[in-house]
Formats: C-alpha cells, structure tokens, sequence
C-alpha cells in the first residue's frame, strides 16, 4: 500500500482538477499514475537491498552500460556508509543486472554538458566519485564486487579498491581516459602503479583491454569464476552466516578453483611484458614514444600507433600521475586526482574527447595542443597545483 501512495496522491491531485470526469474514466486516471509509478520503480538506477546479512547494490542502467551519475554516486555512498555501521550487515556485494556490463565508467556526456554551462556539478561529481571510491577502499565490511562483462573506468572505481574482485569469460576491463582528453581517474593513480613492472603504465597511458581472465593475471580481479557460477556465488555468499573475510576468501576461492574457462590459455601481455617493462619505465612520455620506435617489432609498432592517436596533455598528466601515485596513500592520489579532473574540465582536450568519441563519433579528436613537445611541463605542474580551500576533503 505505502508503494502506490505517491501515485495515488498524484492521481487524486490530477482529479481534483478534472471534477467532471466520470467515474469509469477517474479509474483510468488512476490506473494510468500507477502504471507509470511501477514503471518508474522498475527503473530505478542503483537498486539497494538487504538480504540475509549482505547488503547488495545492483547498478541498474543497462541502456547506459551501468555508467554512474550523480545521483547513483550519492545514493551509494550513503548506503555503504550505512551499512558498515550496521552490526546486521556482514557483507557488501556490487554487481550489474544481468547483461554485457558491470560499469562502462562515469556518465562522461552529462559532465561534459555541465562543463560547458559552467554547472557546480563539475566539483560536486567528481567529489562525490572520489570519497565514494574512498569509501570503499577504507570500508570496514568485507566488499565483493562481481565484475561480471564491461568495467571500465568509474566501473573499476567502485570494485577495485574493495577487498574482492570476481571476473568472469565476460570481463572486459580498461582505462580508456587518455583517449577522451582526461587520465584514468577513481584511484588509477593508487592502483595501477601497483601492478606488476611497468604494467599499469602500460594500461594507462594505452587504454588497452584486458578480457577474461587475463584481468585475473594482471592482479586487477582476485578471483575467478565462470559467469553461469556467479547466482549461486552470490546465494552462498548471502547464507554465510556471521562472514568474515577468510570466510568470505575461502569460498571464493571454492568457485576458483573449479573454474574451468580459458584456463590454460597464457596471459595475452606475458610476451610481451619484458618489452613493456624495458619501454615503459622511461622518464617522459616523448621517451616512451622514442624507444617505441627504436623497437620496431609490430607490439610497439602497433602501441606507438595507439599513443598517436591519444591527448598529448592526457598522456603527460597520466605518466605523472602514475609516478607520483606509485608512492601515496589512496587518500592522497584521490586529491591529487581531484586536482587534476578540475584542471582538465577548464581545458579543450575533454570536450573535444567526448565530441570525437560519444557525440559526433567520428573517432577523430582534434586536439590542442596537438603534439607532446608542445605540452609544457609548467602546464603540467600547474594541473597538479593544490586547490586551497576548494581541494577534496576525505
């Protein structure tokens, strides 16, 4: 009865207006509210539920690929917050609905609009991305996030940084912000360094995917688990009682091990890895490319190709971002992260990223300025200057 009440209420407001409507044709009226009421349940962005002692966030936006906006942002934080003090609640779960995604990132064209029209939403998103990227990595409760299809982005925001990651065959993940005038945000600059050699740096500044369990040997999914396994995953996960992390640990790694997909298929980077390490650890950007060039086999042939086609400005402030965040806290990056979303969002290379990619997509950015050697490093170091009383605070 509470479910229908706003419905009802709005339907009996319509009615008041309408006084000569006959009472066959009232009951349309109010069958109409509720059937657009359900529909708008139905709907709903971020499902948040409690079941047994887990609570479970279900992104809900299968038409967007699950991108986060504001309001899903918002609604999340606040619920984590809630349940880690919740003595009932022994356990978060974050997965996608059914479908070809977990997260595809953060609703990049609705920042890109506000951007244009000078809206506060430019600050408010971003700080609301980062604590609950914070939020998540500091959480207290076990976090099992089923990055189950696309991950990208926002999408790696809200499941990298908790104590559990399962990928499945579906996975696909990848930092593509280089290619779209920005640098890969929501504590890339905390994890990515991290992964084994020059790995992260690699991903980063290329945006390359990583598919199946490839995201598993790249130390970015903890586990692995066959994509049909993942309903009875959750179940067991729902009815352990009084979980705790080895709990939790024990039985994913009960899934794991019978996972049989891909299984002996080797790494797609392990041939790769030498070179990566030997190219990536170079100390700018323009050396990167040089020694691309030097190598000359078809790996870097095809990597110099891909970094050509990227924001010059994105590619600098990324490699320092990586170099900077190898040694920080999650805290630190997350604002140091702040400053450089703020400084990109008052430059071209963004909008012109979004025009090239999601609105006109003609995959042809034009960028500005258009080569490294015209990025200044008194540019960059001023992306990554402090805020003031406008810094991120965590």
């Amino acid at each position: 009865r509470r479910s229908i009440a706003p419905a009802a209420a709005t339907a009996a407001r319509v009615l008041r207006r309408l006084p000569r409507v006959k009472p066959f044709n009232r009951l349309q009226v109010i069958l109409q509210h509720l059937k657009m009421s359900k529909q708008t349940d139905s709907t709903t962005e971020v499902l948040l539920e409690k079941r047994g002692g887990a609570g479970i966030i279900t992104l809900n936006r299968p038409k967007a690929l699950n991108a986060l906006n504001f309001s899903m942002i918002q609604q999340m934080y606040s619920q984590i917050k809630t349940w880690e003090k919740d003595p009932e609640t022994f356990l978060i779960i974050i997965k996608g609905p059914e479908g070809k995604a977990f997260c595809a990132g953060g609703d990049i064209r609705a920042i890109a609009d506000a951007g244009k029209t000078g809206s506060r939403l430019i600050q408010d998103f971003f700080r609301a991305e980062y604590s609950l990227n914070n939020a998540i990595g500091t959480c207290k409760k076990p976090y099992v996030a089923l990055i189950n299809g696309i991950t990208m982005g926002g999408g790696v925001g809200v499941s990298v940084h908790g104590h559990f990651r399962v990928a499945t065959e579906k996975t696909v993940f990848a930092m593509p912000e280089t290619a779209i005038g920005l640098f890969p945000d929501v504590g890339g600059g905390y994890f990515l360094p991290r992964l084994s050699g020059k790995m992260g740096y690699f991903l980063a500044l290329t945006g390359f995917r990583l598919k199946g369990r490839d995201v598993l040997k790249a130390g970015i999914a903890t586990h692995f688990v066959d994509s049909e396994k993942l309903p009875a995953l959750e179940k067991d996960l729902i009815a352990l009682k009084s979980p705790s992390t080895e709990n939790i640990a024990d039985l994913l790694n009960s899934y794991h091990v019978k996972s049989k997909v891909d299984q002996e298929k080797e790494f797609v980077l392990d041939e790769h890895m030498e070179k990566i390490n030997s190219i990536f650890s170079a100390n700018s950007v323009e050396e990167i490319v040089q020694k691309l060039k030097q190598d000359g086999s078809p790996f870097a042939a095809k990597q110099l190709e891909t970094l050509n086609k990227m924001s010059p400005t994105s590619l600098k402030i990324t490699l320092r971002q990586l170099r900077e965040g190898a040694s920080m806290s999650l805290q630190e990056v997350l604002r140091m992260e702040y400053r450089l979303s703020q400084a990109c969002l008052k430059g071209h290379d963004f909008y012109e990223g979004v025009r090239a990619v999601l609105i006109d997509k003609d995959q042809s950015p034009r960028w500005r300025p258009a080569a490294l050697e015209e990025v200044s490093d008194e540019f960059v170091d001023n992306c990554f200057k402090p805020l003031g009383n406008n810094d991120l605070k965590l």
